[in-house]
C-alpha cells in the first residue's frame, strides 16, 4: 500500500517521518534501508516512526530506526521534529512524547527554535553501557590519531574527543573503527570537538549507524556535557555543527536542553516496491 511521509531535517539531519498512530507500520531492516538508501529510496539518515503512546502521559510514541535498519533509543534532532509536529496538531506550546529511552518533553523557544528536554544525562559506566569498567571521563582508547575520549550516554552511547582542530579530522576515515571499539558492545556515536570559546565548541559527527552526518542533537548534548566535566567550558554552551548550531543547557538537576530549529523539506507517498525488498 502507498504511505504518506514527511521529510523533515534538524540542522541537516535528515528523517523520513510516517505517522503510524491508525494504522500499524513496522517496517523490516532490509525495508528500512531500502526507503533510507539516497540512490534509489527516499534518502534519510533516521527513518521515524510516530505510534500511539504506551504511557498515559505521551501524546505519542517515537519509534526511531537509523538508515542501517537497526533500531536506537534517542535522537536529539528528530525529537524536535516530532515535538514540533505534535505542537503542530494540537496548536499548543508544550508536548510531552514517548522513546524507547523514555518521556521527553518539548516545548516552543521562539524564532522557529523548538527546545527538548532530554533527559538526564548518564555517566556511569554500566549506563553508556562499557564492556568493562573503566574512568568515563577519561577512557583508554587511542585510535587515529585521537584519544582520551569521554563517554556519556544521552538515550544512546558517545564517545567525545577532544581535538586541536575539528575540521582536520578523518571522520569517514576512523569513524567506523571507534564506533565499534569492543568497549562499547552496542557500538558508539563518536564526536570530535573543538572548544573555541567558553562557551562555544566546534563539534562533527560519525553516527552509529548513519555514519557522517550534519548534525547530531544528542552527540551535541554529549559533547557540552563532556566538556563541562572537563571543565572546557561551562553548563551552557553554543555547538556548533556541519549543519548550523544547537543551544545545550546542561542543567543543575543533570537534564540536558536542547534548542534549535526544524524544518520540513517536502511530502510523499512511497511507493509499494520500497516495501518490497
Amino acid at each position: 500500500m502507498m504511505r504518506d511521509f514527511l521529510k523533515m531535517h534538524g540542522l541537516g539531519n535528515d528523517f523520513v517521518v510516517i505517522d503510524a498512530r491508525n494504522e500499524t507500520y513496522a517496517p523490516s531492516e532490509a525495508e528500512v534501508r531500502a526507503i533510507s538508501n539516497r540512490r534509489t529510496g527516499v534518502g534519510c539518515d533516521q527513518f521515524i516512526v510516530v505510534e500511539p503512546a504506551q504511557d498515559p502521559r505521551a501524546s505519542a510514541f517515537m519509534r526511531i530506526r537509523n538508515a542501517d535498519g537497526g533500531e536506537v533509543g534517542a535522537c536529539g534532532n528528530a525529537s524536535r521534529c516530532v515535538g514540533w509536529l505534535l505542537m503542530e496538531e494540537t496548536g499548543a506550546d508544550r508536548v510531552i512524547f514517548q522513546t524507547a529511552a523514555g518521556l521527553l518533553e518539548a516545548s516552543r523557544a521562539g524564532d522557529g527554535l523548538i527546545t527538548v528536554d532530554m533527559g538526564p544525562a548518564n555517566l556511569e559506566w554500566t549506563a553508556i553501557p562499557l564492556a568493562q569498567p573503566a574512568d568515563t571521563l577519561h577512557l583508554p582508547i587511542e585510535q587515529g590519531g585521537v584519544s582520551d575520549p569521554v563517554a556519556v550516554n544521552m538515550g544512546n552511547p558517545h564517545a567525545v574527543y577532544f581535538v586541536p582542530d575539528a575540521e582536520a579530522v578523518d571522520v569517514a576515515g576512523i569513524g567506523p573503527g571507534l564506533e565499534r571499539h569492543p568497549l562499547f558492545p552496542e557500538r558508539t556515536n563518536v564526536e570530535f570537538a573543538t572548544v573555541v570559546a567558553p562557551n562555544r565548541i566546534r563539534m562533527r559527527v560519525w553516527e552509529r549507524g548513519a555514519g557522517v552526518t550534519q548534525a547530531c542533537g544528542t552527540g551535541a548534548c554529549a559533547t557540552a556535557v563532556a566538556a563541562a566535566r572537563r571543565g572546557l567550558t561551562g553548563r551552557k554552551a553554543d555547538v556548533v555543527l556541519d549543519g548550523g548550531t544547537l543551544t545545550i543547557e546542561w542543567r543543575e538537576d543533570g537534564h540536558v536542553l536542547m534548542t534549535g530549529p526544524v524544518a520540513v523539506s517536502f511530502t510523499g507517498r512511497l511507493a509499494p516496491e520500497l516495501a518490497a525488498v
